[in-house]
This record gives structure tokens, sequence and C-alpha cells, in this order.
């Protein structure tokens, strides 16, 4: 079996978490605050996000926000990479 670089799959997982946050920030700007709603509840199931998404985000802190993304997809991605490997039988 092949082992996982660590290092390689955290840097994937934390890089595709920060697009996916750079997405939903392309969406609010773009669709204004009904179509983030209509596209937010579509994407969750039906679930209302009509009170909880706010329009007025600081520059600060959406940056702050992808920063935290990337870095907790950093942190599954190597947890997800080190305990598969730890499952592998070494020769």
């Amino acid at each position: 079996m092949y082992r996982l670089n660590v290092k390689k799959l955290g840097f994937a997982f934390g890089l595709t978490g920060a697009l996916i946050y750079l997405g939903c920030m392309v969406v609010m700007a773009t669709a204004g605050q009904e179509g983030s709603i209509i596209f937010f509840n579509s994407l969750l199931h039906g679930l209302d996000t009509t009170n909880i998404i706010r329009m007025d985000v600081p520059l600060l802190e959406a940056l702050f926000g992808i920063v935290q993304t990337f870095i907790l997809g950093w942190l599954i991605g190597a947890c997800i990479a080190g305990f598969y490997n730890a499952q592998i039988k070494r020769r």
C-alpha cells in the first residue's frame, strides 16, 4: 500500500477549503443578498439561511476567515493522511 504525504494532503485540503470560501465570497458579491439566500438555501437542502447571511462583512474579517479555513483544512487533511498511514502495515 502507498503511504500518503501528510503535508501534501493537508495542503490540498486547505487549498480546497480556501477555494470554496472564495467561491462563497464571489456568490455573495455577485448575487446580492436575495440571490445568496436562494443559492445557499438550495445548497443546504432547504435550510433557511435568511437570518444568518450577513452581507456587510469587512475585508479584514474575510481575510481572517479564508486563512482560518485554510488552516483547518490543512489540519483535517494532515489528520486523515496520518490516520491512514498509521493503519498501513510496514514491511
